[in-house]
């Protein structure tokens, strides 16, 4: 039996896309192997996002290289997109895949056995305008499948490298959405995570169909669906209908992720984001008003290029102001290839390290703020893995719709199913729960299967 082993660096779409290609080498009779053991094949997925996800990915290839010099190397993803040549150019490497014709991997794989020449795949990602089916029937983590709707992007950011990546916006059929996920549901999964490159732009390249009719059908067609939640979603995405959908929803859950990136409009001008300060305020608003005790997440960029004090200050009022309950914060680092990386006005390694400190310092105040209103709430969690800190204790952690992080006793039965956990104590990356019960229908229908 042949081997294949894995290496996926970057984001969420790349593990799903590594689990999609992973189902096409299973079908040709492949088995799955640690990284670090010796495999005939080695798929090493990139990312491109930043420089150093360009170096990470050089790394890894070269590793893989070392682990078997007779193995075929085959690279893919978004760095292998922006630049075939550079990769093709790293001695060892056979096969060079970007973001698209994943499915012909295999063939790939049998012309080189056959011909033993390199082979670059890669073609203009610009011209691409049809979503490529990729679907995974389960995934390696057994407690949330994500589910890939959209593929592009069509925003260009002055920061982002993404769609030279990644092509421009192009969705999934929505059957072809709502089939995959009752694959999922069937499969066991209780939660369901959308995701994609610029997931709420859904249906922005269909007629009469967009992310907010998405979200319908599948609550009205996937039996059994228990909690869907989106991956991240624009700003200038939230329609009024979307929050609609939202409010009348009963599986999607109280927390989104809605990337702010800068707080200030000046800034935001210079990023070429599509939104002003006002409008975020005002969909926030709306947002807490039909989901009491939402959940909004953002990733903030510090020090983007020409960013004074006095803009800085901006986004911290704005974010402590609109109470967002965790934040991912990056200091901002030259994309080479972006408009931004040639601005003049760089930040300060310094100015911008310090900034970022006290951003994650309002974040953490922030998540325990927000945790600290759920204190002796009985809320619903789907234990995922044993808590690592005691590993022998009989304590695991999961994830309540809202995202909170909550550890609790529990079994490894429990795992990927709802039960009622009561907060305990509130906290931050933690709250501690007390186990109350496993929800009924998950008992009654496994006992119609016994």
């Amino acid at each position: 039996m042949p081997a294949v082993a894995f290496h996926t660096l970057g984001c969420k779409v790349n593990h799903y896309e590594t689990e999609a290609i992973w189902q096409l080498f299973k079908e040709q009779g492949y088995e799955r192997v640690d990284f670090e053991s010796i495999s005939d094949v080695y798929v090493i997925n990139t990312c491109t996002v930043t420089n150093t996800g360009d170096k990470k990915s050089r790394q890894v290839i070269r590793r893989a290289v070392r682990k078997n010099p007779d193995a075929v190397i085959c690279v893919t993803g978004c760095y292998a997109q922006t630049s075939p040549a550079e990769i093709m150019a790293i001695p060892g490497v056979d096969i060079v895949v970007g973001t698209q014709d994943r499915v012909k991997m295999l063939e790939y794989i049998e012309q080189y056995k056959q011909e033993r020449q390199p082979i670059n795949a890669v073609g203009n990602i610009m011209k691409n305008r049809v979503y490529e089916e990729l679907d995974v029937p389960a995934f390696t983590d057994r407690t949330r499948a994500s589910l890939k709707i959209q593929e592009g992007c069509n925003n260009f950011c002055t920061f982002c490298i993404i769609p030279w990546a990644r092509g421009l916006m192009r969705s999934r059929d929505p059957q072809e959405v709502i089939r995959q996920a009752q694959q999922l549901v069937d499969a066991g999964y209780k939660e369901i995570v959308l995701t994609g490159i610029h997931t709420g732009g859904y249906g922005e390249d269909m007629k009469d169909y967009n992310l907010a009719a998405l979200l319908r059908d599948l609550e009205a067609q996937v039996k059994g669906i228990k909690r869907l939640r989106i991956s991240s979603i624009e700003a200038s995405q939230i329609t009024d209908e979307v929050i609609e959908v939202i409010d009348q929803s009963n599986i999607v859950v109280r927390h989104l992720h809605i990337p702010l990136q800068s707080g200030s409009d000046t800034v935001l001008k210079r990023m070429r984001r599509k939104y002003t300060m006002e409008f975020f305020g005002e969909r926030l608003d709306r947002l807490k008003e039909v989901l009491p005790g939402l959940a909004v997440t953002s990733d903030i960029i510090v020090g983007f290029p020409g960013e004074t004090e006095e803009e800085f200050m901006e986004t911290y009022n704005f974010i402590k102001k609109h109470q967002f309950s965790e934040l991912h914060v990056f200091p901002y680092s030259k994309r080479t290839g972006t408009p931004a990386a040639r601005m003049e006005d760089q930040v300060d390694e310094e100015v911008k390290n310090e900034r970022v400190h006290r951003l994650i310092e309002l974040s953490n105040q922030l998540a325990k703020e927000y945790a600290s209103q759920f204190e002796n709430e009985v809320l619903e969690v789907i234990p995922e893995e044993i808590y690592k800190e005691e590993p022998d204790s009989s304590l695991y952690v999961g994830y309540t719709d809202n995202y909170l992080k909550v550890v609790f006793p529990a079994s490894d039965e429990m795992i990927g199913k709802i039960v009622k956990v009561k907060i305990a104590k509130a906290g931050y990356p933690y709250n501690e729960g007390q186990f109350v019960r496993v929800l009924e229908d998950e008992t009654a229908a496994e006992q119609a299967v016994i």
